[in-house]
């Protein structure tokens, strides 16, 4: 077993780059410091290490089965999710008096990132519960927190996002699973659902599938969806289990990755008796859904970045130990062969995981420290700020490490050779699992449409706006270093580019060039993400000088990797996003015009 991640990059983002020790200064958090943020990391990474990491590939190996109508895993897992429940991460960020370690959301997501990073298969399914747990927290009633919400921050109750249909997909204005009123309060539903993550398992006492459907008689298309708990189980009044309810497993689906994680086809009221209880109001449900989904995506991010992880630090380790070839220069065959990480073209390849998976890492890790202002902040001012910059930045935190951590998996794969694609070693399953996640959450398509054709253009253009206030903050920083200069006017430059680029197609889309607009979104997605990624890496970048600076000789290597992947990403990742902003400022229609029967 490889390590999951390198723990002094932890301690550089979190607390020199982040400064996270100062979010003291909120009174939710003033109990804690880094004493207690470590102690929890240092615990999340133990169990990871000690009951995920161990059961990964078997997990992999053995893939969920649906026997006798039951769903069996391996009982590494339930022992697993045992040890991450009782240690108390699932409740992680809940208030003291409820049981909850009040961690801030930066910190928990330090302690996420370990589990994803050992067993991605395992960890969904706490990923899953807590997303349901913190949804009905925000929008179920007194009582429906007390019989679903409460049990599944206690570790009884697990679950699920029920969105996609066999026949709709992602499009989810088509749905067809109906929800009928009864005189008792409570709704039938009737409908399937399909690619249902952790839909149906033995291991929790209980499942409650948060289900999207329409009431007759509401509006068409999205505005007429709603959200329901359809548990697993009945609850009762005194919070015991009742009679099962009317759904069944249909069937599994088998995944290329994440085979840990039970995908399930589920079938709703085949007896007419599948019972369901309205979240908040008729017709929001999917306003309420984006609230679980949005964190949802930038935990997908997360997941992507660790897989990524594990590929970089398994490909290093390899490199540093493999034996093989001689450099160019050397002209006798009979001199010793050289460990491959002295190849240049197999530095190209572990420069540019680095670039990936850090870059990655630290955005993640910021986009969680903006929950925390968001939430404890307060200024109102500061709390809109947050939400903002956190609703700008999502569609890319999900979609550019789910891109770009598996082109790092790939590059892992080629860095072990022909023993790569072998399931010996683990990168060929750790590049399977990251293939996953630019569908997870929305396609990273769909990532682009949102930043696009809805965060770009909301609010007057107010979110672009703050984004490039804060990077030219640092830029400004950064032009006053010689060794950074050069990257803060790249960065700068880029920046440009994205204003330049918005204010071209705004006004062509606010003209009726909408379906031209958006045909090449995802081009403005990567011309996004590569830029915010190279601000985060310039950020990087200046705190590593810094650090340097007074740095003893045991840091001083890190902080040189740290400037030398900076420099990495700004000469060879940035400058290739420019025929992007070509391609998306002259509104080509090369995709757009293309015919079915062209093809």
């Amino acid at each position: 077993m490889n390590e999951i991640i390198d723990r002094r990059n932890v301690e550089f983002t979190l607390y020199e780059l982040l400064e996270a020790e100062g979010l003291n200064r909120y009174q939710r958090y003033a109990e804690h410091g880094r004493e207690t943020f470590d102690a929890a990391i240092e615990t999340a990474h133990a169990i990871a290490r000690d009951k995920f990491q161990p059961h990964n590939r078997k997990n992999d190996l053995n893939e969920p089965e649906l026997v006798d109508g039951k769903v069996q895993l391996i009982p590494e897992v339930k022992d697993a999710l045992d040890a991450f429940i009782e240690a108390g991460f699932l409740a992680a960020t809940r208030d003291y008096d409820d049981g909850g370690m009040q961690l801030p959301a930066v910190v928990a997501q330090v302690c996420n990132s370990m589990f994803q990073g050992a067993n991605i298969g395992t960890s969904a399914y706490t990923f899953l519960a807590a997303g349901v747990a913190h949804m009905l927290e925000a929008h179920a009633s007194e009582e429906q927190q007390r019989k679903y919400m409460d049990p599944i921050y206690e570790g009884r109750f697990f679950g699920t996002m029920a969105l996609s249909e066999p026949h709709a997909g992602s499009s989810l204005a088509d749905i067809k699973t109906r929800a009928e009123p009864t005189d008792e309060g409570h709704y039938l539903l009737s409908g399937a659902k399909m690619w249902i993550s952790g839909g149906d398992q033995e291991i929790s006492e209980n499942i409650i599938h948060m289900v999207l459907a329409k009431i007759p008689g509401g509006p068409p298309g999205v505005k007429g969806i709603s959200m329901f708990i359809v548990p697993k189980y009945l609850v009762n009044d005194d919070g015991s289990l009742g009679e099962r309810n009317d759904w069944v497993c249909a069937g599994l689906n088998h995944k290329m990755g994440y085979r840990g994680t039970t995908n399930t086809f589920l079938k709703f009221g085949e007896k007419g008796q599948c019972v369901g209880y309205l979240v908040g109001e008729e017709h929001k449900g999917l306003s309420y859904m984006f609230h679980m989904m949005n964190g949802a995506r930038i935990g997908v991010g997360m997941g992507a970045v660790m897989l990524g992880y594990g590929g970089y630090m398994a490909s290093l380790d390899y490199a540093r130990e493999r034996p093989q070839g001689r450099h160019p220069d050397q002209k006798d065959p009979a001199s010793k062969p050289v460990p491959i990480i002295e190849h240049a073209d197999v530095r190209r390849m572990l420069l540019a995981q680095k670039a990936y998976v850090e870059g990655g890492y630290a955005l993640g890790l910021y986009c969680s420290q903006l929950t925390d202002i968001q939430h404890q902040d307060p200024d109102p001012a500061e709390r809109e700020r947050a939400h903002l910059l956190l609703e700008m930045l999502t569609p890319v935190m999900k979609a550019w490490p789910s891109d770009y951590c598996l082109k790092a998996n790939d590059m892992a794969i080629q860095v072990h050779g022909g023993y790569g694609y072998t399931r010996e070693y683990p990168v060929e399953q750790f590049y399977r699992d990251n293939r996953l996640n630019p569908i997870h959450e929305g396609t990273n398509g769909i990532q682009g449409l949102d930043l696009l054709g809805r965060k770009m253009m909301m609010k007057g253009g107010e979110g672009l706006k703050l984004l490039g206030r804060e990077m030219q903050a640092t830029i400004g920083e950064a032009a006053e270093v010689a060794e950074l200069k050069e990257y803060a006017e790249a960065l700068g430059q880029s920046l440009h580019r994205i204003g330049k680029t918005v204010e071209v197609m705004g006004a062509r889309m606010a003209g009726g060039d909408i379906r031209l607009g958006l045909a090449n979104a995802t081009l403005f997605l990567e011309l996004t993400g590569h830029t915010i990624i190279a601000w985060i890496w310039l950020k990087q970048a200046l705190t590593a000088h810094r650090g340097l600076a007074r740095a003893g000789e045991a840091d001083q290597a890190f902080y040189q990797g740290k400037l030398q992947a900076c420099r990495y990403f700004f000469r060879y990742e940035l400058p290739l996003v420019q025929p992007h902003a070509e391609l998306l400022q002259a509104m080509d229609d090369t995709t757009l015009a293309m015919q079915d029967k062209w093809f």
